[in-house]
């Protein structure tokens, strides 16, 4: 089979580890940079251009998303002109769409009973005592709606500093949401890797010194873990309400259950490979093999 791969750099471990697992089992695939792709959108005759290449329907059995949050609107519209044209994707525009947007994919999860942490959001600062009130009071985690890899993560420890936060936040014009600390989970939290309906390896995260989040790019390490039987179903639950193929779904072990904190559409291979010694990447390349042939997607034409 023939796979393209978006994404902007080809050195990035996981980026590699998909390439070694796809060519291990006798299969082609290409990085496509996605911000040097354009497409001509013409009916019945959608393609893609690669600098001075054309893509056409037929060229590629399936693509591989790897679209930086930096670059959603654009990665997204280049991924939507692929599924135009009958390529397989890995994941779905559409759901990738969803994971992006934290509140909706909150509201999503929270729709279908997932154990989350209690979340507020409101746009005017003035209404930060209520926020505050809603979520339990501080100490509060705050968060930027656009953050990833823990940046534009904050935690206020007193109710003072929390307003503080959410007005220097509100004065950037930004989207912000509030979120109660879960003091036991210790600083620690599970990655569970999803794949294909079925968590194929599960790490926890542990932050460093100091450091309230567990994010492995911010000094955080990892150990592989053996989650249990909820955990498993809130992970799995999670990438079907989102129709996520592939996610690492982060959670955290509060006082009543296991909570999830985001869904994330194009989780990194390198700190959950090497934790556990699990081959994610082919567990992944397999999963394309198994179903990029039958054509079927789970949220086509779902806005």
């Amino acid at each position: 089979m023939k796979f393209a791969m978006l994404a902007r750099n080809a050195d990035l471990y996981s980026h590699r580890r998909l390439v070694e697992a796809a060519q291990e089992r006798g299969h082609q695939i290409e990085i496509l940079n996605t911000l040097r792709c354009f497409m001509n959108i013409t009916s019945h005759r959608p393609t893609v251009h690669y600098d001075d290449r054309v893509i056409a329907a037929g060229d590629f059995d399936a693509v591989i998303p790897r679209i930086g949050a930096s670059i959603t609107f654009y990665g997204l519209a280049v991924l939507r002109q692929f599924e135009m044209m009958g390529v397989y994707p890995l994941n779905e525009s559409v759901s990738i769409g969803r994971s992006r947007d934290k509140l909706r994919s909150m509201q999503l999860l929270a729709r279908d009973g997932i154990g989350l942490p209690v979340t507020a959001f409101a746009h005017n600062a003035k209404q930060a005592d209520e926020v505050l009130a809603a979520v339990g009071g501080a100490p509060v985690v705050i968060k930027l709606l656009e953050g990833t890899q823990g940046i534009g993560v904050v935690l206020a420890d007193t109710p003072r500093s929390a307003k503080s936060v959410f007005e220097a936040f509100r004065s950037a014009n930004v989207n912000i949401l509030a979120q109660e600390f879960i003091k036991e989970a210790g600083g620690n939290d599970i990655r569970a890797l999803v794949v294909g309906g079925k968590v194929v390896a599960a790490m926890q995260r542990t932050g460093a010194a100091g450091e309230f989040r567990s994010n492995i790019h911010r000094g955080g390490s990892a150990k592989k873990i053996k989650i249990t039987a909820e955990e498993r179903s809130t992970a799995v639950r999670s990438a079907k309400i989102m129709g996520l193929n592939v996610c690492g779904v982060d959670m955290l072990r509060s006082n009543h259950g296991p909570v999830v904190m985001e869904v994330n559409s194009s989780p990194g291979l390198e700190g959950v490979e090497a934790a556990t010694n699990i081959d994610v990447a082919g567990k992944i390349i397999d999963f394309l093999v198994e179903n990029a042939p039958r054509g079927r997607t789970k949220t086509r034409g779902k806005g």
